[in-house]
């Protein structure tokens, strides 16, 4: 369910152009370009129609494929000389590999419609959860050889069977391959919005080479202690700091998230926070934080779906799922913070 204290939004689910205080969107194949009225000293985006046309998606595609060269593309930062072959820590290659790619409609509702999301599932993860529930992909490697052009054509594809986005699942080690296809695809025609479905642990230096190009920033906010990031995520302590570093840089390029008259969203910022068992997730200080860094009506997707997958069974404290009590606790915490557009993921039965 949708659920907005202030009472003035209606309908949700889980997993716009805003137009808003006198602001302009403007649409170009799918990317906006955003000016606020009235005001010269914002400076206007070229869309990513223009970024095709004049060149700039290609030279930023370029410049994310340079930093492959020694990978420096998530905070990981491992130094694999990708182009060379090596495999980096995500396990990724330059070969681009992906597992699937299809409409999805398990998605936050207002990126599902009535098409689906079109979603591209990438294999390999930098963040190797020891609880992931897709560990098939992010750690085993289950994928196939692809190569770019073939990415584009998928999103053509995907476009083509109703789909009214294309969402790109764990990005970040392929973000040269996504923008190059992206810009093959932009000249074939397609004219859908950008999901960059990520885990939240972002570099600035990669995000800003996609400023203009992602329409919807999709992140998790996983762990509020590093403590927790390094136990279960492969020593990722920097997980909270680099996060809120990322989710900051997010908010300032696509804005907060709102629904059109559709009830769909096409540009903005949407949280996930998976409530864990424990208190693992540090909710409390996750919501604290975003209530105090990131708009009132930043949209939160409060999960409640935690299950024990993967190698979880091997610790404790996340051996098991969530009870009622503990998501019942985590949603009034964000109420109580005084967060106005959250996403409630009812319980599992």
């Amino acid at each position: 369910m949708w659920y907005n204290m202030a009472g003035d939004m209606m309908k949700r689910t889980r997993r716009r152009f805003l137009q808003e205080f006198g602001s302009i969107l403007v649409v170009g194949a799918g990317a906006g370009m955003v000016e606020a009225a009235g005001s010269s000293e914002r400076p206007v985006k070229y869309s990513r129609l223009e970024m095709h046309r004049n060149g700039e998606l290609r030279e930023r595609g370029n410049k994310l494929w340079d930093m492959m060269e020694e990978c420096k593309l998530c905070p990981r930062m491992c130094g694999a000389k990708r182009l060379e072959g090596e495999r980096g820590f995500c396990g990724a290659s330059a070969q681009l590999e992906i597992t699937s790619w299809h409409p999805h409609f398990g998605e936050e509702r207002p990126l599902v419609g009535r098409g689906g999301s079109g979603t591209i599932f990438m294999t390999h993860c930098g963040l190797r959860c020891v609880f992931c529930i897709n560990w098939e992909i992010s750690h085993r490697g289950d994928g196939v050889e692809k190569e770019i052009a073939d990415m584009a054509a998928m999103m053509i594809e995907l476009e083509g069977m109703g789909c009214i986005n294309i969402n790109v699942v764990t990005p970040t080690h392929y973000a040269p391959h996504i923008v190059q296809a992206l810009d093959i695809a932009i000249g074939k025609g397609l004219n859908l919005p950008l999901v960059w479905n990520t885990c939240g642990w972002e570099r600035l230096e990669t995000l800003r080479l996609l400023d203009g190009i992602v329409d919807i920033y999709l992140p998790d906010f996983k762990y509020s202690s590093g403590e927790m990031a390094a136990k279960y995520s492969a020593g990722a302590r920097d997980y909270p700091k680099v996060t809120q570093q990322a989710l900051l840089e997010m908010q300032r390029q696509v804005g907060t998230a709102y629904p059109a008259p559709d009830g769909l969203v096409h540009r903005g910022l949407m949280i996930r926070h998976l409530v864990m068992p424990n208190g693992v997730s540090g909710t409390g200080r996750v919501i604290h934080w975003i209530s105090e860094n990131l708009p009132k009506d930043t949209y939160l997707n409060l999960m409640s779906q935690y299950t024990p997958a993967y190698m979880a069974s091997r610790y404790p404290d996340i051996s098991r799922r969530l009870t009622r009590e503990e998501f019942e606790k985590a949603v009034e915490l964000a109420e109580r913070a005084g967060l106005t557009n959250l996403d409630i993921q009812p319980m599992p039965r």
